[in-house]
């Protein structure tokens, strides 16, 4: 991608994110970027869409830093690799927070209902996260160390509650690192059973 194009996306995502979608202007995002705002339509020809290229670059750069920490990691147990799963999202939230702001937004579920490639787009995002849970699950099914549980739904009750920690810190309502030991105990204790 081109290097202009890169520089746009990335402070559309962060303007997106802080300020949410109808607070951010093509004016903004073009003096942060040194560019004319006929740059940014050249490369998005609408506000959307430079929005809806700021989401398929989020799902991207979720898939690249899980496969990247994944991908060097050896689990013992499926059980063991949802501690990691967790810990990761974590961290990933963290480190790139605009990306997880994004998808706590309103204004994305609103365009969803009417934009197909939206909904599409969100759909990608929870659906990449969700499938690592998931997978995790069926390997720990397999070695034993998880329960007889259904695959997806419990990916998506583990799911919820990571990201649940997440929104609350956004919203600065409680720390969700003094719940991080919590919540691998629980996350333990419902996939244990059998």
């Amino acid at each position: 991608m081109a290097k202009k194009k890169q520089i746009i996306l990335n402070t559309a995502t962060f303007l997106f994110a802080q300020k949410g979608f109808n607070e951010t202007s093509i004016a903004e995002v073009a003096r942060m970027t040194q560019s004319a705002e006929g740059t940014i339509f050249y490369h998005f020809k609408t506000k959307n869409d430079l929005f809806l290229a700021v989401l398929s670059s989020v799902k991207e750069g979720i898939s690249r830093e899980f496969e990247a920490y994944l991908g060097t990691r050896r689990f013992e147990t499926g059980l063991e690799m949802i501690g990691e799963v967790i810990a990761f999202f974590f961290y990933l939230a963290a480190h790139h927070e605009d990306w997880f702001m994004l998808i706590q937004r309103h204004y994305p579920y609103e365009l969803a209902r009417t934009n197909v490639e939206c909904r599409g787009h969100l759909e990608a995002i929870f659906n990449t996260l969700i499938d690592l849970f998931e997978a995790a699950i069926a390997r720990g099914q397999e070695d034993g160390s998880i329960g007889s549980l259904p695959t997806r739904k419990t990916a998506l009750l583990l799911f919820s509650m990571v990201n649940g920690l997440v929104w609350v810190k956004f919203h600065d309502l409680y720390d969700p690192a003094s719940l991080y030991e919590e919540l691998q105990r629980a996350c333990h204790r419902i996939l244990s059973i059998l």
